[in-house]
């Protein structure tokens, strides 16, 4: 069954869609931020329009970036896994984020709850290992949730804590915080959650490394991120056009058909 094409109802250019949600998701740009920037570059559009396209292409986005990334990373082990939880405000009450990083700081999964026990801890790591398998080690920090819960999956003797273990998975925040003092605030629970999944997702997708490469191999990977980011939802795009381009030559046979029996009657 052919995909139908998220752009179909839009009148604006998927380029331009794309391009708006990358800007207001990777960098930390208000909505107004963003409205100027594309401002300048002569397009109009209002700041209410980027909130409306980021919520509805961001997760459509995120979950294909996330599709071809877990399809990748299944092939190899996970190893290792840096689990952390950290405070969050939504609308003015403590929620605790909790992010699970393999070894090589790629975010695996963001979850969002109102507590940390061992209820909390559970859901939260299986639902990362339904979606990408169980590792070797697990590195937490020293809440009693994360043994309580690896005790309850059978993996407590996986488990490792250390002053500075857990460093990977701490400095995995700070995109996030950077990015949410532009928000100002989080309104509601659901909100925070889809849009901790969709940074996460494009984080990983533009995260280069650059410190791991020499210039020629970042700008090497900077350019292959940003064209893959260009060709999401495309494939659909394709066919819808190809369905389009066939409609077209199928009437336009048909009217000549037409045509050519008139002029045999007269």
């Amino acid at each position: 069954m052919t995909k139908r094409s998220p752009f179909r109802y839009f009148k604006t250019s998927p380029e331009i869609i794309r391009l708006a949600v990358m800007m207001y998701v990777r960098f930390p740009l208000s909505l107004r931020n963003v409205e100027d920037l594309l401002n300048e570059r002569g397009i109009d559009i209002s700041h209410e329009t980027v909130r409306f396209w980021w919520n509805r292409f961001g997760p459509i986005f995120a979950a294909e970036i996330r599709r071809k990334r877990v399809d990748r990373m299944r092939s190899g082990t996970h190893w290792q896994w840096h689990l952390d939880e950290v405070f969050v405000k939504v609308n003015g009450e403590t929620h605790y984020l909790w992010r699970a990083v393999d070894h090589e700081g790629e975010v695996l999964e963001s979850f969002v709850t109102k507590r940390r026990d061992r209820k909390a801890a559970l859901k939260f790591l299986r639902k990362t290992m339904k979606r990408h398998g169980r590792p070797h080690i697990f590195v937490t920090d020293k809440l009693r949730s994360y043994g309580a819960a690896l005790k309850v999956i059978g993996s407590l003797d996986k488990q490792e804590t250390g002053r500075w273990l857990n460093n990977r998975a701490e400095n995995s925040h700070q995109p996030f915080r950077r990015r949410e003092r532009a928000m100002l605030r989080n309104r509601r629970m659901r909100t925070l959650q889809i849009f901790v999944a969709v940074h996460g997702s494009v984080h990983n997708h533009f995260n280069t490394e650059h410190h791991l490469y020499s210039r020629s191999n970042f700008k090497l990977n900077r350019a292959v991120a940003l064209t893959e980011w260009r060709g999401l939802c495309a494939a659909q795009q394709i066919e819808i056009a190809g369905e389009q381009r066939l409609v077209r030559i199928c009437l336009t046979a048909r009217s000549t058909v037409e045509a050519a029996g008139t002029d045999s009657l007269v």
